[in-house]
């Protein structure tokens, strides 16, 4: 009689066009949310600033679902050293994400950031797990020249100058992003099965949270705690703040509804999403080699990660 009810207590997936929907809006506000930094940065807000309002938000919408729930705070044995190293990989990863959109157009640091399936495959390899198949391995080499493209590689080569002094910082902390992700990825898939979803992203968020504080009060990153110039800095730290809080506390709510597993590659909407929020707010925009390059980077994500998937 067990089984029955504890097929019944498991909820119900949504409709798959209602769960495409339902991510595709979640990934909007996630872009949202970089184009919101960017407009916050340029008023002169300092990253560390911005993180903590992102985090402390996104931690004080876990702490009253943790609250609700009644989960309990406690890790099972061995695992807090690993689930420390989660939360500063996260944190690392924030502070370079921002540092990219700082100096980069949000697209193209989105785009960095989605060479994310690569590096955790390629790692995930290299740690003795499997080695990718020859498709799999084509299709990261498609999204690698998509990259080139998009960043035009030749026009930097030829005149670096051309490119502006923080292009070659921003494609930098891009792809330092991803690789502290994939890190904090495998850490979780691998040491930290047993430790609850909920516990597990209260507690990284709260590391994420003090580490910025501790490195604010060292004054580790000169003007990180600087507060917005304009109103319009002001707006763009509270929206940037709203927007990540919502699509975060969405997400987690509703993933056990999404099927991830088949829906995944959805929330790949993203750089396409920041590249007409930044051409609308920022004034970003692209050129159609660089949108050309960006269409092959988003297709390559795409088709890696529904060929996964059932």
């Amino acid at each position: 009689m067990s089984t029955p009810r504890a097929a019944s207590a498991a909820p119900m997936p949504y409709p798959r066009p209602l769960a495409l929907l339902l991510m595709g809006g979640l990934a909007t506000l996630f872009a949202a949310n970089h184009v919101a930094a960017r407009v916050a940065f340029d008023e002169g807000t300092g990253l560390l600033l911005a993180i903590l309002v992102r985090s402390g938000v996104a931690l004080a919408i876990l702490a009253v679902l943790v609250a609700v729930q009644r989960k309990r705070l406690a890790l099972p044995p061995g695992t807090r050293p690993w689930q420390l190293a989660v939360g500063l990989l996260v944190a690392v990863q924030s502070l370079c994400l921002y540092s990219a959109v700082a100096r980069i157009p949000v697209v193209v640091a989105l785009l960095l950031m989605n060479t994310l399936p690569i590096q955790l495959a390629l790692l995930t390899w290299a740690l003795g797990g499997p080695r990718p198949t020859l498709r799999a391995a084509l299709i990261m080499g498609v999204i690698l020249v998509g990259l080139v493209v998009v960043l035009d590689v030749p026009a930097w080569l030829a005149g670096p100058d051309a490119m502006g002094p923080g292009w070659l910082a921003g494609v930098a902390f891009g792809l330092a992003a991803a690789s502290a992700f994939s890190c904090a990825l495998w850490i979780t898939e691998h040491r930290l099965a047993e430790v609850g979803s909920t516990l597990r992203t209260l507690l990284t968020m709260f590391t994420v949270l003090v580490a910025m504080l501790v490195a604010g009060g060292l004054g580790l990153v000169p003007g990180g705690m600087a507060l917005p110039a304009s109103a319009p800095g002001w707006v763009g730290l509270a929206a940037l703040g709203l927007c990540y809080a919502v699509a975060f506390s969405t997400l987690f709510i509703c993933v056990p509804r999404l099927d991830m597993a088949r829906n995944a590659p959805a929330m790949n909407m993203e750089p396409v999403a920041a590249l007409v929020l930044g051409y609308l707010i920022l004034g970003q925009a692209l050129t159609p080699v660089q949108l050309a390059g960006g269409g092959i980077v988003v297709a390559g994500i795409l088709v890696l990660g529904f060929s996964r998937r059932a």
